[in-house]
């Protein structure tokens, strides 16, 4: 239908002043700032370990740090395909996986290919891989709740279910993450930390050996900061993987960090 003459047709121009822009949780020179969950900077969330709780595995575990929840689930040794190669070492599979409601975003859980791998090499460097020849061993993780610090948590859990499985390894692999905010190191940061963050390191070690599996660094480090860094990690690893092997020897475990 025409409208009047002369008449100006209606229009819409959004103003510049309404868009919406997200405040940080810290100023860029602000060291006094207060960590969302009350946490101290160097200070891990509560840990809590179960061994057992996939009763069709070999092995199994679940993880709770804080909103983080994961279980893993370990299969093997087993016989390989035949369409493999002869190989004189075992094999080991890692899938890393979402549920649909672990994160913010409903509807979006999905396998994850980067931490599948990622798994992989924390683990595969601890696991003596000679005592199962031409048999694999199949990891299987699923984060329930995406709470912060996934993999690092994911990469714990999986070693810990190892263990349950009788799988032989030279040690526990534990693994810790600190985010870089502003001049400040956060360790075990939480979901909200980590969309801010500046760049993260990611340690996974083998504590009794003083080992290093994996180091993962994203975003621009100073060679001070990535000492601080490595050093913060070591020594919540070692807390860690105190907590897990009371777990291996007795009931659910809890670790609170000082």
């Amino acid at each position: 239908m025409a409208g009047k003459g002369g008449a100006a047709p209606s229009t819409y121009s959004p103003s510049p002043t309404t868009q919406k822009t997200k405040s940080r949780i810290f100023g860029n020179d602000d060291v006094d700032w207060v960590r969302s969950d009350g946490r101290e900077f160097h200070q891990c969330r509560p840990a809590f370990f179960k061994t057992g709780a996939v009763n069709a595995a070999a092995g199994s575990a679940y993880a709770e740090f804080g909103n983080t929840k994961v279980i893993v689930s370990v299969f093997g040794p087993r016989e390989s395909k035949k369409a493999m190669m002869y190989s004189d070492i075992g094999r080991l599979n890692c899938n890393v996986s979402y549920t649909t409601f672990a994160t913010p975003v409903r509807g979006q859980g999905s396998d994850h290919k980067e931490f599948s791998s990622m798994l992989h090499k924390a683990l595969e460097g601890a696991i003596i891989l000679e005592t199962f020849p031409k048999t694999t061993v199949d990891v299987f993780a699923l984060v329930l709740e995406s709470g912060g610090s996934d993999l690092p948590v994911v990469i714990s859990c999986a070693s810990l279910a190892l263990a349950d499985a009788g799988i032989m390894m030279y040690d526990l692999v534990t693994s810790v993450s600190v985010s870089g905010l502003g001049k400040n190191l956060v360790i075990d940061p939480i979901l909200e930390e980590e969309s801010y963050q500046d760049g993260s390191l990611m340690l996974t070690c083998m504590p009794s050996r003083y080992e290093v599996t994996q180091l993962t660094i994203t975003g621009e480090w100073s060679t001070p900061k990535i000492n601080e860094g490595m050093q913060i990690c070591l020594d919540a690893c070692s807390k860690l993987a105190v907590v897990m092997r009371a777990c291996l020897k007795g009931p659910d475990s809890t670790l609170e960090e000082e």
